[in-house]
């Protein structure tokens, strides 16, 4: 999915945010650089400010080890995870968002550890209660085909 801005462009991949300078706004703004890649289970937040009468809206990726401008719209303009938008293309931003978000929040539930190892704590705290004598044998096995789902 792609969103196509005043001073760039956002490409999401799989995992990845690329942000592209395309247009003579973006050689004005930041140069001619190359493409930045970030690694969507690096990002750690991404600010949206919408655009006004009569000023562009932006997003820009904070993650990190990365060095966003602080400053709003004006410093926005020169940071290089900072992509500006119009009314227009605003649209295409929300979407982009949403879908970035999504990622992030699978690479999140990807990175948490599984049930199966909150499965196994529970049982071996059953055991260690049986072995104790505060559980019977059956009631140990019970609560063990419980967690196992048997």
């Amino acid at each position: 999915m792609e969103a196509l801005g005043v001073n760039g462009q956002i490409e999401v991949t799989q995992n990845k945010v690329i942000i592209k300078r395309k247009g003579m706004l973006a050689k004005m703004t930041q140069g001619l650089k190359g493409d930045k890649e970030i690694l969507i289970k690096q990002i750690t937040s991404i600010q949206f400010k919408a655009p006004g009468t009569f000023t562009n809206g932006y997003m820009q990726f904070a993650f990190s080890g990365g060095s966003e401008n602080k400053g709003g719209l004006f410093d926005a303009t020169k940071d290089e995870n900072t992509v500006m938008f119009n009314k227009k293309q605003q649209p295409d931003f929300e979407k982009i968002k949403a879908l970035i978000e999504e990622k992030m929040e699978e690479a999140t539930t990807a990175a948490t550890p599984s049930a199966p190892i909150d499965t196994a704590e529970q049982i071996k705290k059953f055991a260690e209660l049986r072995d104790a004598g505060i559980l019977t044998e059956e009631e140990f096995q019970t609560k063990k085909k419980q967690l196992l789902g048997i």
